[in-house]
C-alpha cells in the first residue's frame, strides 16, 4: 500500500524468533487502535533507542500481516507537542537505500541535512531566472521561496504552488532554448536556394503524377517550397501515418532540387526499405529524363565504381541508399537535399557526416511514419520546423481490427483461407521476445510449421523472412511475396517498416500482447494499401496483462496513428518512446509532458510571446533568463544537426 505517517504511544518492543527469523516487534497505539512495527536488521541498536511509554512519529510503507496493519523498517522520531498544533504535519520524503539506512541516512536524516543546508542559503544563492512580467502575470512564487516550500511547505497548498512554479520554469526555459536555436538557424544558417519551380517538377506534376494529391500533401509541399527558396537551410520533420503518401512528397522535393541544378540523396535504414524506395521512384520516373540509382552494402564493386564516378560528375540526379551513402568515397557534385526516412534509426553522428558532403549545408527533410504525439513533438523536436500529413489518399478503406484469443485460432485460420480464396495475400507476424536469437528462431519455426500444416503445399505457398537470414535470401523471399508467387508471409517484425504489397489484405499478429502499441500500429499499416477491405487480427493468450488489454482495446478502437501515439505516451511515458532524441529536452526533474500538458502549452505560448518582443534577450528585464541560459551552455545540442 501507500506510505503513511502515524503518531502514537509505544506499548512494547521485544525481540522474537530465532536465527534467520529473528526480528524486533514493537506495538504503537493511537485513538483508533494498534499497529505493529517490525525490524529485521540492526534490531539491537533500534531496541536501545526505543522507550516504552513515549510518543513517536512513525513513517513507512503500510502492509498487512494476518489481517493486522504493519510497517516494516519504519523511520521514527520522538513526537513533540508542536508537531500536532492543530494542523496536518508535512514531512518531506527523500529516496534512500537499505545501505544508507544502515548508516543512519534514512529519509528523515536526509531531511534534517536538507533543512540545515537551507539555513546556509540565501536568496542570492538561488537567483531568479524568470522575467518579472512572467512571474507577475502567472502569479508564480519567487525561485528561492519555491525551492524552500517544495522541501518544507507549511501546507499542501504551499507545496502545490512551489511545484507548479518549478515545473513551469523547467518547461519554459526548455521552450525558450529550443525557440532560440530555431530562430538562430532561421537567421544565420546558410543554405542553398531553390529559386525556381522548373520543367522537371511541372512535367511530373502535370503529366506523370499517378493520383491526385491530398490537401495535406499540397500544404506540406508549399511549406517546403517556402523553406528552400530563401537561401536558409531547411531543417524540417515530416510526419505522416503509414500509407499517407510521404514518398511522393519526397520525390517532388527532389525534382525541385533537380530543377535548380542540385542532387538529392534519400537515406533509408535497411536494404529492404532502400530497395523499395528505389523501385518505386524508378517506376514513377520511368518517362522522365531523371537518373536515379541505388547504393547499399551489397552493391557490386563494378556497379559501385561507375555509380560513384557519375555521382561526382553530376550526371546522377537522385541517389537512394542505406548507411553506405555516408562512407567517405561517396562524393556528390552538388548536393542540395538530403531526405532521411525513419530517421530515429540513424545515429546522430552518422547523419552529421552526411551534411559535410557539401560546401553549403544541404536542405534536410527527416521523415517518420512513427506518429509522434504533439506534446512530444513540441519538446523533443521543438527546434525543427514541423509538417504533418494528416489525411490518407482517397479510396483507402479503414482497416478492420479484431482481438481473438488462442481458442479462436481455427476460426482465424479459416478466415485467412477465405481471403486467399478471393485472390488476396496474408501476413503472420511473430514477436521477438527471448533474450536469445536461437530461441526466437525456434519460436518462429514452430509458428511456420503450424501455418504450413493448415495451408499445405502445393495448394498454398509460404515465404518466410527473419533477421538471421542472409540479405539475398531475405530479399528473394520478400520478392516472391511482393510478386504474388506466395500467398502467405510468415515473418518476425523485420517487415514493420516499408514493405508495400497492395494485394495483402490480412495481418495476423501472433502473441499480440507482447508488442508495444506503436509497433502494433506500424505492423497493421502493412495491409490496407489497396482498394480492398483489409483486416488485422490480434491473437493473444487467454490472460493478457491489464496493460496489454489496454493496448489491444486502443488498436481495435481507432486507426488514427496520432491518437495511438498519445495513448502510447500515456501508457509508457516519454522516456521509452522510440525515436525521442537524446538532446536533453526531456530530462525534466519535476515536469511531465504527459500529465502537465496544459502547463507545457502555456510555457510554449509565453516563450513565443517573450521572444517576439525580445528575440536576443537583451532587454534588462530578461537579463536573468539570458544569464541562466548562458550558464547552461557548453553541452552539445545535437538538435542543430538532426
Amino acid at each position: 500500500m501507500e506510505f503513511v505517517q502515524v503518531a502514537g504511544r509505544l506499548l512494547s518492543a521485544e525481540i522474537v524468533g530465532e536465527k534467520r527469523s529473528k526480528r524486533l516487534v514493537a506495538k504503537l497505539r493511537d485513538q483508533t487502535g494498534v499497529i505493529e512495527l517490525t525490524w529485521f536488521q540492526g534490531i539491537h541498536w533500534v531496541q536501545k533507542t526505543l522507550v516504552t511509554g513515549n510518543d513517536y512519529l512513525v513513517f513507512g510503507k503500510l502492509g498487512f500481516f494476518l489481517g493486522s496493519p504493519q510497517i516494516t523498517h519504519p523511520e521514527l522520531e520522538a513526537f513533540t507537542p508542536e508537531k500536532s498544533a492543530g494542523k496536518a504535519f508535512l514531512e518531506p520524503v527523500y529516496p534512500t537505500t537499505e545501505k544508507l539506512k544502515a548508516k543512519q541516512l534514512g529519509a528523515r536524516q536526509i531531511g534534517k541535512l536538507t533543512q540545515l543546508l537551507f539555513t546556509l542559503l540565501s536568496e542570492k544563492d538561488l537567483p531568479e531566472n524568470l522575467p518579472t512580467a512572467v512571474l507577475q502575470r502567472l502569479r508564480l512564487l519567487p525561485r528561492y521561496t519555491a525551492f524552500r516550500q517544495l522541501h518544507f511547505p507549511e501546507t499542501t497548498a504551499d507545496y502545490q504552488k512551489a511545484l507548479q512554479r518549478l515545473k513551469f520554469e523547467e518547461l519554459f526555459v526548455t521552450q525558450v532554448r529550443l525557440d532560440l536555436v530555431k530562430a538562430q538557424r532561421h537567421r544565420y544558417s546558410q543554405g542553398v536556394t531553390f529559386a525556381q519551380v522548373g520543367e522537371y517538377f511541372n512535367t511530373f506534376y502535370q503529366q506523370h503524377l499517378p493520383f491526385q494529391l491530398t490537401n495535406a500533401q499540397k500544404r506540406v509541399i508549399r511549406e517546403i517550397r517556402q523553406d528552400t527558396a530563401h537561401g536558409r537551410q531547411m531543417n524540417r520533420l515530416l510526419q505522416g501515418d503509414v500509407g499517407s503518401g510521404k514518398t511522393i512528397v519526397a520525390l517532388l522535393c527532389m525534382l525541385l532540387a533537380a530543377d535548380n541544378g542540385y542532387q538529392s540523396c534519400l537515406m533509408a535504414p535497411t536494404e529492404i526499405l532502400a530497395t523499395q524506395h528505389f523501385n518505386s521512384l524508378r517506376d514513377l520516373l520511368k518517362d522522365m529524363p531523371i537518373r536515379v540509382e541505388l547504393l547499399t552494402g551489397s552493391t557490386k564493386k563494378s556497379v559501385r565504381t561507375s555509380l560513384l564516378a557519375d555521382l561526382a560528375s553530376g550526371s546522377l540526379h537522385l541517389l537512394v541508399g542505406t548507411h553506405a551513402v555516408i562512407e567517405d568515397p561517396v562524393q556528390f557534385h552538388r548536393l542540395g537535399l538530403v531526405i532521411v526516412d525513419e530517421q530515429h534509426r540513424f545515429g546522430v553522428e552518422q547523419r552529421a557526416r552526411m551534411w559535410k558532403k557539401a560546401v553549403v549545408p544541404p536542405h534536410i527533410l527527416v521523415m517518420t511514419a512513427t506518429p509522434i504525439p504533439r506534446t512530444l513533438a513540441m519538446t523533443a523536436y521543438g527546434d525543427l520546423d514541423y509538417s504533418v500529413i494528416d489525411e490518407l489518399p482517397p479510396g483507402r478503406k479503414p482497416i478492420s481490427t479484431a482481438h481473438r484469443y488462442e481458442y479462436d485460432r481455427t476460426r482465424v485460420l479459416e478466415f485467412v483461407k477465405s481471403e486467399i480464396a478471393k485472390g488476396r495475400q496474408a501476413y503472420f507476424i511473430f514477436p521477438l521476445i527471448e533474450e536469445s536469437e536461437k530461441l526466437d528462431l525456434e519460436n518462429l519455426m514452430r509458428g511456420y510449421e503450424n501455418v504450413k500444416a493448415f495451408f499445405p503445399e502445393p495448394r498454398y505457398w509460404i515465404s518466410m523472412v527473419h533477421g538471421q537470414q542472409k540479405a539475398d535470401v531475405k530479399e528473394t523471399n520478400m520478392q516472391r511475396f511482393v510478386k504474388g508467387d506466395t500467398q502467405i508471409m510468415v515473418s518476425t517484425t523485420v517487415i514493420e517498416v516499408g514493405v508495400n504489397v497492395p494485394n495483402a489484405s490480412v495481418m495476423v499478429i501472433e502473441s499480440a500482447e507482447k508488442f508495444g502499441l506503436s509497433q502494433l500500429h506500424q505492423l497493421r499499416g502493412r495491409v490496407g494499401r489497396g482498394a480492398e477491405q483489409s483486416f488485422c487480427i490480434l491473437l493473444t493468450g487467454l490472460k493478457p496483462t491489464k496493460d496489454a488489454q489496454e493496448r489491444i482495446k486502443v488498436m481495435c478502437a481507432t486507426n488514427d496513428g496520432f491518437i495511438i501515439a498519445e495513448k502510447d505516451l500515456e501508457l509508457r511515458g516519454p522516456g521509452e518512446i522510440e525515436g525521442t532524441r537524446q538532446s536533453g529536452a526531456l530530462n525534466f526533474k519535476l515536469a511531465s509532458i504527459v500529465s502537465d500538458r496544459e502547463l507545457l502549452q502555456l510555457s510554449k505560448q509565453m516563450a513565443a510571446e517573450l521572444l517576439a518582443l525580445d528575440p536576443d534577450l537583451t532587454a534588462p528585464e530578461n537579463a536573468p533568463l539570458g544569464t541562466f541560459l548562458q550558464s547552461k551552455k557548453g553541452k552539445t545540442i545535437w538538435s542543430k544537426i538532426s
